[in-house]
């Protein structure tokens, strides 16, 4: 019994190095490791590997050490993904459950057309993070940004909670991005820190934030302070602006027969 009970422990934990290991291959491996029973993969030497985690489609831990290409849990439907790096374009693409954690940057819409799931990035991020992010039944998308953004934030944004810390900036340093919530007809954004009105997009509006959403803000920097090690306190005493589509389908018009 000692002996098979071992047996599986081992089988349940899986570590694979991906020095030169192409893309597709890769994929393959993690896709067979879940299959034959791993809880839990570590994926070594990722050096540019796109589409890890796209297809894997159970709810296990995968541990990425390095820089993951495009595409990083695009399509993803439950896996836990934890990057030990930066990562790079379209992260989370179509997202519908699951978590991605990255300790270090994000490169450009971050979160595209995702509608549910857990996006946490310690640092910066690059342009139209939260692009097309939507709702859909119960899900909700939820995307956590350490640091600042490039422009086009939350552009189109349809549904679902981004928030912006504003940590990587300086005392008093505005966020520099531009065109925030471009088109957005829903989700709200949560930001850190101080954008000036001409950095909006004219769908956009400005709000305090009531006593719920600070408990829902509350709920979610909570987990961001876990994940990278911050005090929760001291992220929330930061100040937060909310900013809220002023119509719902502001182009809509334009679609209609």
């Amino acid at each position: 019994m000692g002996d098979n009970t071992e047996q599986i422990a081992i089988q349940s934990v899986m570590e694979i190095d991906a020095t030169d290991v192409p893309y597709r291959e890769l994929n393959t491996r993690l896709r067979n490791a879940v299959v034959s029973g791993a809880q839990r993969l570590t994926v070594r030497n990722v050096h540019g590997q796109r589409y890890i985690g796209t297809n894997l489609g159970k709810s296990v831990d995968v541990e990425i050490c390095g820089t993951p290409g495009n595409d990083l849990g695009a399509f993803m439907d439950g896996p836990r993904i934890v990057v030990h790096g930066n990562v790079q374009d379209a992260c989370g693409n179509t997202m519908n459950n699951g978590e991605i954690i990255v300790h270090g940057h994000a490169g450009d819409i971050l979160g595209l057309s995702a509608r549910g799931g857990k996006i946490f990035v310690r640092d910066d991020v690059g342009y139209r993070a939260g692009i097309h992010m939507k709702e859909s039944k119960e899900k909700k998308p939820v995307m956590v940004i350490g640091g600042t953004a490039r422009d086009f934030l939350g552009e189109y944004m349809a549904g679902g909670i981004l928030i912006l810390l504003g940590m990587t900036l300086k005392e008093d340093q505005p966020h520099a991005t531009g065109f925030i919530g471009t088109g957005m007809h829903g989700g709200v954004i949560y930001l850190g820190g101080s954008v000036a009105d001409h950095q909006l997009g004219k769908e956009v509006g400005r709000a305090d934030l009531d006593e719920k959403e600070m408990l829902e803000l509350e709920v979610y920097v909570r987990e961001f302070a876990a994940h990278f090690g911050f005090s929760a306190a001291d992220v929330l005493g930061r100040g937060f602006t909310k900013l809220f589509p002023l119509h719902l389908r502001p182009h809509g018009r334009l679609y209609a027969y």
